[in-house]
């Protein structure tokens, strides 16, 4: 049958069309190729939806609306006015990404509601019905008595058909998204974040999540009983979850359904759900790799205050610069340069300047150094949550940036997840969330003023992705899940084996992550005691293909990549830039192999890592091209290597090898391998 709209009634015979009665009937759209189908109807006044991937279903039915303050519902008493179909089946071509070309095919449902007894009540649904997930975004237009809106509660409801497995971290603590994952069934499940991914006895993967959030709160789930969750808007320090005035949308509720936990990877479910670029020539936002004065930070070396171990100075920086330059990398980020650092900056967030820097740092000297080394700076503003201090002079500190020639800035709000420090209209301090839509609308302003000041962003402790980097290709990357910084903290702070087998399945459906990969000195015994990074070295190479980044760090000091030229080569060759990428094998929080072709050549690589287990497999090589040799140059766990035991040894192997050959992949516990695959002909 070909996949179609339809009305769900003996009389309903018609294709896509635009329907302007009021239906009784249960309204049905099929994805384009009748992979999904979404039920929506109204009972007793209440709008309801439901989604099926064949005979199967994948959410019960489950209610939609709001609850505004002041009693009055968007949630009840409704009826259909009027609904809509329209269908899209188009390409575009990111400016940078995991993949050039993505294919927007979808088909949509608008659903117009207005109060049975003829009230003034009026609520619009948009529901989008891809292939691989479904998008639902409600629509307040403007109507008598609703100029002003304040929303108590969102009602929307995710009715789940089983106790599936799920991996998430908790929702409204003071470490923000910054948390181990657990994995556990979904009644073991209280309030977490999205993306939330679960798995279903009968093999289905599925990821909630949103798109597009803009002048919004930021979603948590919450299971209050059964196996149902329910919209949890982060609130402002009142109570109110959003405020606004008609006509409002909200950001798009997903659902990502896929056959395999690699289904979810490459689905652009949340890209396609977002709005074009509004940044029209994107010449100047360029991906790249970095350097920088952080990591001996983490390990005590140096100090981001002043003093006699402070680490943003000329000299040290200069060192940085020739090393970035020597071996080809594009940035050099350095932390600690600007006043402010002194004493604790945590609690002093409106000491720090964004324009002056300390007098041992001279920013004009090493701006034009690096310029002349082909090299950039990557600035860094750390906020200490005082959002006031940082917009009074973030205009100055954007324009300063550009003037100096430094396309790239690291931003930081390092604060409780409630702590964010507001002056309301009445001169009180407030405690804002740093999820709610306070800071949803900060984070924007902050990505439209680099944007005017032609800066890219990588921002930590953000307002996590929803893919608003296809509307503000300048929001290159952030961090927003617990990175490398924790395997320098140690103890119970440190990222388990299976952590990075994990993030691809959950937080990196969200957007690209600074997770800050390539530690090759995993043990620094001489620096932080017991601290170490549970990896191998082969499988820090790894990371920088299987967690995607545009940004992408090489994190460790100098000397230690230096000591191991032979490994740190394929940190100088690997891309950032992605024309295809392909899951060619995983399963959450045990391992997972990504291959991706570099955007500017024929080459691909290939990264394969794994928990604390060791694993040994054949992957075959038919996303080659066809008629082509290749030389695969493969960076393995050496003879013995164990991430507890004997983290150290990378052995490099090379081969010829075409579209019909498959390389045997073997992993060490806690290990990876990384894979260059040039084409020589």
């Amino acid at each position: 049958m070909t996949p179609k709209l339809r009305i769900a009634s003996a009389v309903a015979a018609c294709c896509l069309a635009l329907v302007s009665s009021a239906p009784a009937d249960p309204i049905i759209v099929e994805s384009p190729a009748g992979v999904l189908t979404l039920t929506f109807d109204v009972q007793d006044g209440v709008p309801m939806y439901r989604v099926s991937r064949g005979p199967d279903a994948v959410i019960a039915p489950s209610r939609l609306g709001f609850q505004l303050r002041g009693g009055r519902s968007l949630c009840d008493g409704l009826k259909v006015i009027t609904t809509k179909s329209d269908s899209n089946d188009t390409t575009w071509v990111q400016p940078w990404g995991e993949e050039k070309e993505i294919r927007d095919r979808h088909r949509e449902l608008r659903v117009e509601l207005g109060e049975i007894e003829g009230g003034e009540r009026r609520l619009n649904i948009i529901f989008r019905v891809f292939d691989d997930g479904i998008g639902f975004r409600y629509e307040i237009p403007k109507q008598a008595g609703l100029d002003k809106i304040e929303i108590d509660d969102e009602l929307t409801q995710f009715a789940m058909t089983g106790d599936h497995q799920t991996w998430w971290v908790p929702a409204f603590e003071h470490n923000r998204y910054e948390y181990a994952y657990s994995k556990t069934p979904l009644h073991d499940v209280r309030k977490v974040h999205t993306p939330f991914t679960m798995a279903t006895e009968d093999g289905l993967y599925l990821s909630i999540h949103e798109a597009a959030l803009t002048d919004f709160a930021s979603m948590a789930l919450w299971r209050k009983d059964g196996l149902t969750l329910e919209a949890d808007l982060v609130p402002w320090s009142d109570g109110i979850k959003v405020k606004g005035t008609a006509p409002m949308v909200s950001p798009w509720r997903t659902v990502q359904v896929a056959d395999s936990p690699g289904g979810l990877i490459e689905s652009h479910l949340i890209l396609n759900l977002n709005e074009p670029s509004e940044i029209h020539d994107t010449s100047w936002i360029k991906p790249g790799k970095y350097v920088g004065i952080w990591w001996e930070m983490h390990l005590g070396i140096s100090t981001w205050g002043s003093g006699p171990k402070h680490g943003a100075t000329t000299k040290n920086t200069k060192r940085y610069i020739d090393f970035a330059a020597d071996n080809g990398f594009d940035g050099v980020l350095v932390e600690g340069w600007n006043v402010g650092w002194d004493g604790d900056w945590m609690a002093n967030a409106d000491k720090f300047s964004f324009t002056k820097p300390y007098p041992d740092y001279d920013l004009q000297e090493l701006a034009e150094y690096a310029r002349e080394k082909g090299v950039t700076l990557i600035g860094h503003h750390e906020t200490a949550g005082g959002i006031d201090s940082y917009e009074r002079q973030m205009e100055d500190a954007f324009a300063l940036l550009e003037k100096l020639g430094v396309r790239a800035v690291k931003t930081g709000y390092v604060a409780h997840g409630q702590s964010i420090k507001r002056i309301d209209e009445n001169g009180k301090e407030q405690r804002e969330w740093h999820h709610g839509q306070y800071m949803v609308r900060h984070y924007r302003k902050v990505v439209e003023c680099a944007a005017r000041h032609h800066v890219m962003l990588d921002v930590h402790e953000p307002i996590k992705d929803t893919g608003i980097r296809r509307t503000w290709p300048n929001m290159m990357t952030r961090e927003g899940a617990c990175g490398q910084e924790f395997n320098a903290w140690g103890g119970e702070k440190r990222n388990k084996p299976n952590h990075t087998t994990i993030l691809p399945f959950t937080r990196l459906l969200a957007g690209p992550m600074d997770f800050t990969p390539g530690i090759f000195d995993v043990l620094f015994e001489k620096y932080n005691g017991d601290n170490r990074v549970s990896t191998t070295v082969a499988k820090q190479l790894a990371l920088y293909v299987v967690l995607y980044s545009p940004l992408q760090m090489a994190a460790d000091l100098p000397e230690n990549y230096l000591a191991r030229p032979e490994p740190f080569q394929f940190i100088k060759d690997v891309p950032t830039d992605w024309k295809i990428t392909k899951v060619l094998n995983g399963e959450i929080g045990e391992y997972v192999t990504i291959a991706r072709q570099d955007r500017n050549s024929n080459n691909w690589y290939v990264g394969s890592i794994t928990n604390e287990k060791s694993r040994d497999f054949d992957i075959a090589l038919d996303f080659l091209a066809e008629g082509h040799s290749y030389k695969a140059q493969i960076y393995h766990d050496g003879e013995g290597a164990d991430w507890k035991t004997n983290p150290l040894p990378v052995t490099i192997d090379k081969k010829l090898v075409t579209s019909s050959d498959s390389l045997r992949i073997k992993l060490a516990p806690g290990g990876g391998t990384a894979i260059r695959l040039e084409q020589i002909d």
